[in-house]
């Protein structure tokens, strides 16, 4: 008989195991998987590992890498061993999540209209004001029911003491729950026999609980509503996810093309005639979405939307000028915006942070390059970022120049020993550092969706997580106590 597949496993020393403790047994609440998992053998699970890839090839489940000039169609890389997360412990996640995207929107209501909280010192102006993602063009607007965010992904990590921390929040056009669903369905066709015993909260209700929400901010009375999903087109990154999701929640998917304004109101242009639009799911950035109001040059929005989305005759999901409450300056201060529109403390912990648009915090990262991980403020993708202690002297002095000439435009944090998990390699399962992005859908209530998006560094000894920089994907579970 071969061996088990986490025969000869090594925890990755300084990170949180995310199945085995320090004595090497597993935690409580993922005994019933590794006992399935371990009814394998390598081979056997080379052979799953090859069927679940096949899966993801015969279903188009990719994403476009772009590099230079040129882009490349890539197949997402999926791992097929799960990253498992307990359900008392998802209960206090979830929560957290909540009061998080509660507090966000309360802030992009605020900063829209009154700033109470730039008034009243509690964000300095400046980092908001003069954040990229701040559209002044919008102050007095207020979207339909007083909904800004209405799909957000947090990322957050596991510490090495086994706390979860926000890393960032992505609440303008956040992508990645198509491969969360596709991941679970790839793991029942790939193998059934892992959920034996095992009881994982559902995932599958994603698309009804958007449409739901969708529903609930469209303007006017209630009953069902006409929607699109709002794309660039095929050539974007995200174009798989964009047509999956028009194809579950049960709308159109349409470019900007397709649709035009008349009297403030949106129509959808059909074989039938003009047919009116109560909300667009839109995955175009705010720059292209309307070019009476932004870029002028954009052929991918539609003119006059800005105005019909400010009269309140059509909701607009994610709502724009939302990049003001993602933007990486920002982040340090959601705990005070908890404080200073809920009067709560955070029940998230995030990561210590250095805004470099203050002179002492700037002067600081200077003098640290080499400990720190610095990042720019509106990058994704893991694109434009230093780590600091795997730096080379030619790299470091570069970004010093960088920063230095620019410092609202990064910021700073201490590297995260980031949890690991089991992953298959070629070598066998090796430990690989992960981090998660759950999903949250707010509409007259929020919803999280149970686990989210566990992406992998995939590279040895990566803390890169990013498919666009080697990462791939775990289905994740989050795990009650064993059937009867």
């Amino acid at each position: 008989m071969g061996k088990t597949i986490f025969e000869g496993y090594q925890r990755l020393e300084g990170t949180y195991d995310e199945f085995f403790g320090s004595d090497g047994k597993p935690h409580a609440a993922l005994a019933a998987v590794v006992d399935r998992l371990n009814e394998l053998t390598r081979r056997d699970f080379r052979h799953l590992q090859s069927l679940a890839d096949a899966t993801f090839l015969r279903g188009g489940i990719t994403f476009t890498l772009y590099e230079g000039n040129s882009s490349t169609e890539r197949i997402f890389p999926f791992d097929l061993i799960p990253r498992v997360v307990p359900a008392r412990e998802w209960r206090d996640i979830e929560a957290g999540l909540v009061q998080r995207i509660k507090a966000l929107n309360c802030f992009l209501a605020d900063v829209y209209g009154d700033q109470r909280i730039l008034q009243e010192d509690v964000i300095p102006r400046y980092l908001v004001e003069g954040s990229k993602g701040y559209r002044p063009q919008l102050k007095g607007i207020r979207p339909p029911k007083d909904v800004w965010i209405h799909i957000a992904g947090v990322d957050l990590i596991r510490d090495g003491a086994g706390r979860f921390r926000v890393l960032e929040d992505n609440v303008r056009v956040p992508s990645g729950v198509s491969y969360v669903l596709e991941n679970r369905e790839t793991m029942k066709k790939t193998y059934p026999a892992i959920f034996r015993n095992v009881r994982v909260e559902a995932v599958e209700s994603y698309p009804h609980k958007l449409r739901e929400a969708m529903n609930a901010v469209a303007p006017g009375a209630g009953g069902t509503k006409r929607m699109v999903v709002l794309t660039p087109g095929a050539f974007n990154s995200a174009y798989f996810e964009h047509s999956y999701l028009a194809r579950r929640i049960g709308c159109e998917l349409v470019q900007g093309s397709d649709l035009f304004v008349e009297r403030r109101r949106v129509f959808a242009k059909t074989t039938q005639g003009p047919a009116p639009i109560d909300v667009i799911y839109r995955r175009i950035d705010d720059d292209f979405l309307d070019p009476e109001v932004f870029r002028s040059d954009s052929m991918l929005g539609v003119p006059g939307l800005i105005d019909a989305w400010s009269a309140g005759n059509v909701a607009i999901v994610n709502a724009v000028g939302n990049g003001v409450a993602d933007d990486k300056g920002v982040y340090p201060f959601v705990p005070d915006m908890i404080r200073f529109y809920l009067s709560e403390e955070p029940l998230l912990a995030q990561v210590d942070t250095w805004v470099c648009a203050r002179p002492d915090d700037c002067s600081y990262v200077l003098d640290h390059l080499a400990e720190l991980v610095v990042k720019p403020v509106n990058e994704a993708g893991g694109y434009g970022m230093l780590m600091g202690p795997s730096a080379t002297r030619a790299e470091l002095a570069e970004f010093r120049q960088r920063v230095a000439a620019d410092p609202r435009n990064y910021i700073a944090q201490s590297r995260i020993e980031l949890s690991s998990c089991p992953t298959w390699t070629q070598k066998g399962v090796e430990p690989r550092r992960v981090d998660l992005r759950p999903f949250i859908v707010t509409g007259d209530r929020s919803w999280v969706l149970p686990g989210g998006l566990t992406r992998v560094a995939l590279r040895k000894g990566s803390y890169v997580v990013n498919s666009s920089q080697g990462g791939g994907s775990k289905d994740t579970w989050v795990v009650g106590e064993k059937k009867k």
